[in-house]
């Protein structure tokens, strides 16, 4: 079912802001909510990340969008429906440098304090700001 212009700019808005997450750190689902100006809708990036195309031919797809740092509001990666999917994560992040580790519970979890990134806006729209004039 083709997606309707909002749910296909929603989207784009997602992919394009997790695109600017640096190599080396993550971020949540509602951080990227509140970067894309819906500070209520952590789930849809979720849901936006689970159907990143596969398809190397989209603009955006598992190469080109960092899905792996984005992680829960607590700082775990959340569980997935694919078997392998929560250490696929793990595995990409530790590949960038992120120390990630599991709890006695066996959440595989990452330490916002040295590896999160939360901006209050993306790095590409601060760059459109025009500076102040300087008096």
């Amino acid at each position: 079912m083709p997606r309707s212009d909002e749910a296909a700019a929603f989207f784009h808005a997602v992919y394009s802001a997790v695109c600017e997450v640096p190599y080396g750190k993550v971020t949540t689902y509602g951080h990227i909510a509140a970067l894309v100006g819906t500070p209520q809708r952590p789930r849809q990036v979720g849901v936006c990340l689970k159907h990143l195309p596969s398809d190397p031919a989209s603009r955006f797809n598992h190469d080109t969008v960092p899905w792996q740092r984005v992680i829960n509001s607590k700082g775990i990666i959340s569980p997935r429906s694919q078997p392998d999917g929560t250490l696929n994560q793990a595995e990409a992040l530790r590949a960038e440098g992120v120390q990630v580790t599991r709890s006695a519970m066996g959440e595989l979890s990452v330490d916002f304090e040295e590896y999160g990134w939360f901006p209050a806006m993306l790095p590409s729209e601060a760059a459109e700001q025009p500076e102040e004039a300087e008096t």
